[in-house]
């Protein structure tokens, strides 16, 4: 290339793109040997390296040679293609022309490569809305997909379609999402809720149902998003809130912090419901409300006389839960819990959030505001809260003006302050921040107001501020002590007189017009003076702004009628002036005080009145503080903020005056009556008038079955690795063999082991826990005491722990009963293993059989439900079976043609149908559930099981 080819030195940024574009043109992308996935530099031809000239071509990649790889055969080439893509989105550039040749790639066997394209299309769906439209039917098919964040990504893609049309499926994809085993997939559907809604608020009800299942939800990481579709979609519905409050109470701390801030302000509103005022007088506020349940009928009559309110445990479970969030580092979750506190907690405890919110103070300048604008409120409603920790309100030469003038709001609420605000303002005064000096001057005001004992000291300093030169303190002098004067005209007309004096030198409209308000208002006091300021500004009449003028007009009225004979021409005069003034305010005030004033046949009998309208005496204005009227919103939100109403605020509700049933919220638990080791083998369900898993018929059908041994058409398998419980649909359920699992080595334990097993039976805590037994045994040469369950991974995880053992004596075992809600998933329960000197972590690991319970139907309801459960939600394979023995020809003689399985999965209650055709040398396994990850699981421990027969 020669030297002429390259552009001038003076070239503009355009012509040098222009000019790498056309030397980059004829790049060529080889198919064997690529640069891309090989990692070399391209170079264009002619034999020029991309080094010598300083970049790599890959930043000039045109959308051009991006479509040709991304169309390629090559998976590294499309791989590097879409990293770029979504490089080109991260820096906020427009990448949408390239959404036909991206959604090609949607159906890639490539997972990285998949997990790219969606985060394309989540950002592109709704801009191209035609083309993501026809592949609508990939995007179905992705949700049943194994890989979590490509389920997620379709849903999300899908409710990112704003076409009507699509509604149905919408609705049917958030409904299976909602049923997900993955935690992030059903946080997925609970946003896509609210975008179904502004689709089709005609979905409300569906989509009601659906956040109901989903509040229920156990995971932290599902906790946050579905609150928030519930503020979207049905806030009023508080009563979805009664059985998952304690829950959510419970969760708090460990939900996402975004989460724990909409959660917060969700439960701020519920409270301000459900309980009572906090801030009686006599209230009594015991941590242990517990001690109520044992005292007598007399003490608590003694005890009502004297204290008529007790908080309710389930508003105290709210502070207590919310208090370490005060530690957060997130400020939101800070803010929130503080505005929780000062909107629900007794007045005594409010104190508690002052030193967290203190500390945000040391945020960036935009928290600083928030914060400071909350603590402004606060301190108008308790003055003194913040005192503590004055030092960090004190104003620092780098804060911005709207953080210097917040501070000083606060500071001037504060009466312990003022020695240090009055010293610190003659410094203040002088800054060149003319907006933070006049709100110093303000605040100077506000204390003489305030503080009667320092109002003359503060006189005495803003009149000394008359004489400084800068014209917009002065102004804002002239401007503050004219309100300070009203309220105490008669003592004060030396520094009346002394602001007329400086009339001439101030040129600030502002301060003029207050210096002839003053002039106006107590002319009586300075006869002489007043005139001479008159005529003064008839000179300079025409010359003065609105403001100036309409104030001298006043001043002249009022002069007219106290002392006539020195300014009756003046007045005339300058009401001549106004007559043909420009503005019309000024002469609509012109002709109105000539009438008023001046008497004639027109006026009637308003002009008696001239002198109790004019010179009527005035009340002194009250300054208060800008943030008094703000307690009207609550704390840290939008509204309170910009102190007016924003859209999608709401109130929050007045305390009510009786306490709703607290009964709402509680949550039936089924507790077994002792803790005992259950029998292996043939055990009979007790029989309970309370709750029941089983009807009385099914019960003694089953027991019956259980006596006989079975009958043809049971089935039970005999590979260790498949424990699935199955109920026939002719017969009683007959399980495989119970195998044993080690929990905990003796080595490992120092001296304590323990062996678990799943016993297979209802668990008797909860329907949708699984029931383990847990065989607890001491080979150490001691006694090992306190044995005990303590933390537990995931912290959501649901465990019904078994009682603490106080003492395990050497040689010895126990077993123990456990429950666990695995949620429909084979992710092991993580915990540990306690006693009073150690601690052991353990885990119990699920096989797909033991999430299962059985379900009796007969096969026409089999078929129908069946039918109901087809296309995606059907899974089948088949089968060879072994034929080189006798064994497996005996295995397909005892069997029938068809075998047919139903079961539930005992967290959720979803069904699960499996149906076995037998034919000569194979079988054909079908399974029917909208679990789909657990389906193909299930199938392949089957056909494990069925290979080996």
């Amino acid at each position: 290339m020669s030297v002429q080819n390259f552009p001038p030195i003076y070239s503009t940024v355009v012509e040098i793109f222009q000019w790498l574009k056309s030397v980059y043109k004829n790049i060529s992308f080889p198919e064997k040997g690529s640069c891309l996935s090989s990692g070399r530099s391209l170079a264009p031809r002619g034999r020029r390296s991309c080094s010598s000239i300083g970049f790599t071509p890959f930043s000039v990649l045109r959308n051009e040679d991006l479509k040709e790889m991304l169309e390629s055969n090559k998976e590294s080439l499309k791989l590097e293609a879409m990293k770029r893509v979504v490089g080109l989105i991260a820096k906020g550039k427009n990448a949408s022309e390239l959404f036909p040749a991206v959604v090609k790639n949607v159906a890639s066997k490539n997972i990285e490569l998949k997990k790219l394209v969606y985060v394309y299309l989540v950002r592109y769906a709704e801009e191209q809305q035609d083309l993501a439209l026809l592949s609508i039917s990939t995007f179905q098919r992705a949700l049943k997909e194994p890989n979590q964040f490509i389920r997620a990504s379709a849903l999300r893609v899908l409710s990112s379609i704003r076409v009507s049309i699509i509604v149905p499926i919408m609705m049917l994809a958030i409904k299976e999402a909602s049923a997900d085993m993955s935690p992030y997939v059903r946080k997925t559907a609970a946003h896509a809720i609210q975008k179904l809604y502004s689709l089709d608020p005609d979905q409300k009800e569906q989509l009601i149902e659906v956040i109901e299942k989903l509040l229920k939800d156990k995971s932290t990481l599902v906790a946050g998003s579905v609150v928030v579709a519930f503020d979207e979609v049905c806030p009023d519905r508080i009563d979805l809130i009664h059985k998952n409050y304690r829950k959510l109470c419970n969760l708090l701390v460990d939900v996402e912090e975004w989460g724990q801030v909409v959660i917060i302000s969700m439960l701020t509103r519920y409270a301000r419901t459900q309980f009572t005022s906090p801030w009686k007088e006599g209230a009594m506020f015991d941590e242990d409300n517990e001690k109520a349940f044992y005292e007598s009928e007399e003490e608590k009559k003694d005890q009502t006389e004297a204290t008529p309110y007790t908080m309710d445990p389930d508003h105290r479970l709210l502070l207590r839960n919310t208090k370490p969030l005060l530690q957060s580092r997130n400020t939101a979750v800070v803010m929130s819990v503080a505005q929780l506190y000062w909107h629900l907690a007794p007045k005594h405890e409010v104190n508690i959030v002052t030193k967290s919110l203190v500390r945000l103070l040391r945020s960036h300048r935009e928290v600083q505001y928030i914060v400071l604008q909350n603590i402004a409120t606060m301190s108008i409603q308790r003055k003194g809260m913040f005192e503590p920790f004055m030092k960090s309100f004190y104003v620092r030469s780098t804060d911005a003006t709207h953080i210097k003038t917040l501070k000083f709001l606060f500071l001037r609420d504060s009466d312990a302050v003022f020695p240090f605000l009055f010293s610190s303002s003659q410094t203040y005064v002088k800054s060149q921040d003319k907006a933070f000096a006049a709100a110093t001057i303000q605040a100077i005001g506000r204390c003489a107001t305030d503080i009667s004992e320092v109002t003359d000291t503060c006189l005495s300093g803003l009149v000394l501020l008359l004489s400084n030169r800068d014209e917009t303190v002065v102004a804002e002098s002239v401007v503050v002590i004219k309100k300070l004067l009203q309220t105490q005209p008669t003592q004060h007309s030396d520094i009346i007189k002394h602001m007329a004096k400086l009339f001439d030198n101030i040129s600030v409209s502002m301060a003029r017009a207050s210096i002839l308000w003053l002039m106006g208002e107590y002319c009586e006091r300075v006869p002489k003076i007043a005139p001479d300021v008159l005529r003064k500004m008839a000179k300079t009449f025409t010359a003065e702004e609105d403001i100036v003028k309409l104030q001298t007009v006043n001043l002249a009225a009022k002069l007219y009628l106290t002392n006539s004979k020195q300014t009756k021409l003046l007045t005339q005069y300058i009401l001549n002036l106004g007559k043909y003034d420009q503005s019309y305010d000024i002469r609509d005030r012109t002709r109105f005080v000539r009438q008023l004033i001046v008497p004639n046949e027109k006026s009637g009998a308003l002009n008696k009145y001239a002198r109790r309208i004019l010179l009527a005496p005035k009340p002194a204005p009250m300054l208060e503080s800008a943030f008094k009227d703000r307690d009207r919103f609550q704390l840290g939100t939008l509204s309170h903020s910009i102190n007016s109403k924003a859209t999608g605020y709401q109130e929050l509700s007045d305390w009510p005056a009786v306490a709703p049933d607290q009964s709402v919220r509680n949550v039936e638990v089924v507790e077994p009556a002792q803790e005992s080791a259950p029998l292996v083998g043939k055990t009979k369900k007790p029989k309970s008038s309370d709750a029941k898993f089983y009807s009385d018929d099914e019960e003694e059908k089953e027991e019956e079955a259980s006596e006989s041994g079975g009958s043809e058409g049971s089935s039970s398998s005999s590979s260790e690795g498949l424990s699935l419980k199955v109920h026939v649909v002719v017969t009683a359920p007959s399980f495989g063999p119970v195998k044993t699992h080690e929990l905990l080595h003796h080595m490992t334990g120092k001296g304590l082991s323990a062996k678990y097993h799943f016993p297979r039976q209802p668990c008797l805590y909860q329907p949708s826990m699984v029931a383990v037994q847990v065989i607890l045994a001491n080979s150490s040469d001691h006694s090992l005491e306190k044995i005990h369950i303590g933390d537990r991974s995931p912290a959501g995880l649901n465990i019904h722990c078994f009682n603490t053992i106080e003492r395990l004596e050497p040689e010895a075992s126990v077993t123990v009963s456990m429950g666990i809600d695995f949620s429909d998933s084979t992710q092991a329960a993580n915990f540990q293993l306690c006693t009073k000197e150690d601690q052991f972590s353990v885990s119990i690991q699920p096989v797909v059989g033991e999430l299962l319970m059985p379900s009796t139907m007969s096969e026409q309801d089999f078929s129908k439900e069946q039918g109901k459960l087809l296309g995606m939600n059907e899974t089948s394979a088949t089968v060879a079976m072994a034929t080189a023995n006798t064994s497996s020809q005996a295995v397909s003689n005892s069997l029938p043609s068809s075998c047919r399985f139903a079961g539930r999965t005992v967290s959720s209650g979803a069904l699960v149908l499996v149906s076995l055709e037998l034919k000569e040398s194979s079988a054909l396994l079908t399974i029917n559930t909208e679990k789909s990850v657990m389906a193909s699981m299930l199938l392949r421990d089957l056909k494990q099981a069925l290979a080996l027969a």
